[in-house]
């Protein structure tokens, strides 16, 4: 027998290790069935599950789970990406608290350090996806550092140099002067920072002055040019002479580029393209130096402008520059601003709000520098990518993201794929004393390659960088299976069906996946990239710690159960949006897991057991006919949601059915027959409802997938739910009549039901209901099924009205009959007018405040989005309310 009550905690842990030790969750090549297969994103080694990993995992479990159900050979390839930032700052400060540095025991010692912290405490990510029910295959589990994907990286770097497409420059780079190495773009978190804009005068070669605003003054010391409109007539005259920089006196050229803005600031902006993106492109497009004045902990490094720094005439001055030689950045801009205060140079300053990048990881201020790195040419790899979605071999869902593909891919930029980190994937490149490169697979092969160009052996080290993380995270669809081997899993699983993520990584991770799968598989590594969004809170606010409106999904799994935050997950999950998600929601789904245990017990409390010839076809009774036409559609309407990748309508189906259908009609409307003398029928509603339980059962185990198997072998369906398939339903009879039969019913009972309610009838006092102008097929209906109306509908007698309506009786019209509820002696009609009356006017008042509220200009600019969104829910919750009563009034009849 069910329990009373269904514990999550009694079970979760105890069938997830059942199903992993019974290969339920395997995949075979050469088994049959269409191929179905998803890649994990590899979350961190580092990471802990958090609210984004829970959304993203549960939906690709859904869609692994349904696939299985349906026969697909499925694959669900899991891993973790070695996270090289990330991964180096966890074991560095574990070696912190022992008083050790990365630098005191050497690169060899640290690496097998961060080897034996990956063993111990890395991959608890993996741990918390199976207590979330994640089904993947983790006997196929996979590192991006394992030896496997570590000699596939190495060859596709040396394939890619010997190809031109990997290369070396010197170019800006995002770099952490905390850290020392370069980092990308999605390592770069902005913030809104309340600075100054410093308006500095330059003095002009033949006399008079040019003033440029800047935000960052340490950098002047690097400045190469000014930099005008073409059109703005304020500075036409000067263009094509030279400024004098103050303090350095070095001779700049005052050029025009259609980067500066006349509208901001002074229209003059200073150029230092060694230390801003868009200076370095400027730079570029007018020959321009690239003078580094800051090295690679952010301090004051004179080495380049060391000339100019000896050619300073006046020796107060030079003395000042020599001073700022190992500065920090930070002092360095006070010290110059006060310095140029001194000589007057400074005009004005004023508060200014910028972004200021700063490392996601250590929080440090991330500075453009000036370094030679390892690049990957993007640009030559984006075509086939942008083909393949131009030409719908790869598409998005939702659509509208193939867009920002698009933009990203257009502009795409070289990509720097050089880390100065320890950790990660050492660059296969080794130098000769004098410089020569080599770049190969293993360090004896460059040993031949030096002699072979040489003549002789030399003396070889290894490129010292790391490879960046999203080089090896860019080559997981293929990799995962085995390439460079041709292995079977290779051939049957690639491309993969569908990949599910976050906008986010479009461009870090999903682009570059494309690019590298269609360059060394020749094919697309997905069909489908399946885009979601953020999830947020009840307000939609953006969850975060130093708010504390953020969720952890491992407690809501301890409080709530898996099967209900899976649920709460798959309902609020619509195509690309942000979720609202709540702990409430999470609650509200328990209720409905709650509602899913207490109807199979009460199957199991009257007897219901699946019969194993059971013929759906067969079946005569309305009651059976009508559940099992609902049944199908169902089924199919929850098919075509995940078809649709419509997680949202999936839940919904599933929702509908069981809670309103099966539980709320077909169960209630069922039990005088599940206790009735007449065996036969008795039995047939027996046996439906068993095949109707277990078509739920399998329907709904993608998303909640214990509950469903608990219920499953109560029920002794099969030893597992995990090998059962997707419900087909049978052929069965023409359900017209029976589906017309049912409906009819239930719109009788749910009218009845509305006006009970509306006119505040107490539920102990039943009610006669009158029919006037009846069809006898009404009559019939109305005869046959009058026990069920009586204790359904709370009514005490059903008869016929041939006269006029009775007085003080409420009334409503179905289909060609009127229904009619004598209410006098029931209620007090007038009191009940009256109160209508009264919820009325009152609803009223509220729909004028809010209105007059949206209605305001003041407020709609003012008020945050969600609080403009809160009163217009409010509006239509108000007008509904409004509308009901308003029709409850009219059906009172005391004339």
């Amino acid at each position: 027998m069910l329990d009373k009550t269904f514990n999550p905690a009694d079970c979760e842990a105890k069938l997830y290790d059942e199903w992993e030790k019974a290969g339920l969750f395997k995949a075979d090549p050469e088994a049959p069935g269409k191929p179905f297969s998803i890649m994990f994103p590899p979350p961190n080694v580092t990471g802990t599950l958090h609210f984004g990993h829970a959304l993203n995992f549960v939906l690709q479990d859904i869609l692994i789970r349904w696939q299985r159900e349906h026969g697909s050979n499925v694959l669900w390839q899991p891993g973790t990406d070695h996270a090289g930032i990330a991964t180096q700052m966890v074991v560095e400060r574990e070696l912190d608290k022992s008083g050790v540095s990365r630098k005191t025991i050497g690169r060899d010692a640290f690496v097998e350090r961060v080897w034996e912290w990956k063993s111990q405490s890395g991959g608890e990510i993996v741990r918390q996806l199976r207590t979330l029910g994640a089904s993947a295959d983790w006997s196929r589990e996979r590192f991006t550092m394992d030896e496997g994907l570590s000699q596939a990286v190495r060859e596709v770097f040396v394939s890619l140099h010997n190809e031109g497409i990997i290369y070396r420059d010197k170019r800006l780079v995002n770099w952490d002067p905390v850290f020392r190495s370069a980092i990308s773009d999605l390592e770069v978190e902005n913030r809104e920072t309340c600075g100054s804009m410093w308006y500095i005068r330059y003095d002009l070669e033949y006399g008079n002055q040019i003033t440029v605003g800047t935000t960052r003054p340490e950098t002047m010391l690097g400045d190469v040019a000014v930099a005008v409109h073409p059109d703005d007539e304020r500075y036409q005259h000067l263009i094509g002479s030279y400024a004098i920089l103050p303090l350095i006196g070095r001779r700049i050229p005052i050029v025009a580029d259609t980067y500066s803005d006349p509208e901001k600031g002074t229209g003059a902006v200073k150029i230092t393209p060694a230390h801003d993106f868009n200076d370095f492109e400027l730079g570029r497009r007018h020959d321009l130096p690239a003078l580094s004045i800051l090295d690679e902990a952010g301090h004051i490094d004179l080495s380049d402008i060391e000339s100019d720094v000896a050619d300073i005439a006046d020796s107060a001055t030079s003395d000042f520059v020599r001073s700022l030689q190992g500065v920090d950045r930070a002092v360095a801009r006070k010290l110059i601003v006060e310095e140029l205060e001194r000589i007057d140079a400074i005009e004005k300053i004023e508060p200014h709000m910028l972004q200021v990048p700063h490392a996601e990881r250590g929080g440090a201020i991330v500075e453009p520098r000036l370094t030679t790195q390892w690049y990957c040419d993007a640009k030559r790899l984006a075509g086939p990518a942008i083909a393949a979605v131009e030409s719908a071999k790869v598409k998005f869902e939702p659509r509208q993201w193939e867009n920002t593909f698009y933009a990203w891919m257009h502009d795409i930029q070289p990509w720097c794929i050089s880390r100065q980190l320890w950790w990660g994937h050492r660059i296969p490149a080794w130098y000769s004393p004098d410089g020569d490169v080599f770049v190969a697979r293993s360090e004896s092969e460059a040993r031949a390659l030096a002699e072979e160009k040489l003549g002789s052996s030399v003396d070889l080290h290894q490129d010292e960088d790391v490879l960046d993380t999203w080089f090896s995270s860019a080559l997981w669809p293929f990799t995962t299976l085995g390439w460079p081997e041709k292995t079977d899993e290779l051939a049957r699983y690639y491309p993969t069906s569908v990949l599910v993520t976050g906008f986010d990584i479009i461009f870090f991770w999903v682009a570059r996946m494309m690019m590298m799968g269609l360059h060394f598989m020749g094919e697309v590594p997905f069909e489908t990239i399946l885009i979601h969004g953020l999830v947020r809170d009840e307000r939609g606010q953006k969850m975060s710690k130093s708010k504390g409106n953020g969720l952890d999904p491992l407690d809501l799994v301890a409080e709530f159960g898996a099967d209900a935050t899976r649920m709460a997950i798959c309902a609020l999950t619509g195509p690309g949006r942000d979720i609202k998600f709540g702990k409430a929601r999470v609650e509200e789904h328990r209720s409905f897991i709650t509602k899913l245990w207490n109807a199979a017990r009460l199957c199991e409390m009257n007897g219901v057991q699946p019969i194993a010839d059971f013929d759906p076809g067969s079946v005569k009774s309305a009651l059976g006919l009508w559940i099992l036409a609902e049944a199908q559609g169902a089924v199919e309407a929850a098919d075509l949601a995940l078809k649709s990748y419509r997680f949202d309508e999936y839940a919904a189906a599933c929702y509908r059915f069981v809670w309103n259908t099966f539980c709320d009609w077909f169960l209630e409307l069922a039990k005088p027959t599940l206790s009735s003398e007449n065996l036969l029928e008795a039995e047939e509603i027996r046996a439906v409802t068993a095949h109707v339980l277990g078509v739920i059962l399998r329907m709904m185990h993608p998303v909640v997938p214990f509950v469903t198997e608990v219920i499953w072998r109560e029920f002794g369906f099969g030893t597992s739910i995990g090998i059962a398939a997707w419900p087909v339903q049978s052929d069965i009879p023409d359900t017209s009549s029976a589906e017309a039969e049912i409906g009819w019913l239930i719109r009788l009972i749910t009218e009845v039901r509305v006006i009970r309610s509306e006119m505040n009838v107490p539920p102990s006092q039943k009610s006669p209901l009158l029919l006037k102008d009846a069809s006898a097929l009404t009559r019939n209906r109305a005869a046959h099924w009058s026990d069920v109306i009586s204790r359904m509908a709370r009514v005490s007698e059903i008869k016929l009205s041939e006269g006029d309506i009775p007085k003080f009786a409420a009334q409503s019209i179905l289909d060609e009959a009127t229904l009619i509820i004598p209410l006098e002696g029931l209620i007090d009609l007038n009191a009940e007018r009256n109160r209508l009356g009264k919820e009325i006017d009152k609803l009223a008042k509220e729909i004028d405040k809010v209105e007059r509220k949206l209605a305001n200009d003041d407020f709609m600019a003012r008020a945050k989005p969600e609080v403009i969104e809160e009163n217009r829910q409010r509006f239509d919750s108000f007008k509904h309310d409004q509308d009901r009563l308003k029709a409850a009034l009219a059906r009172i009849n005391l004339s």
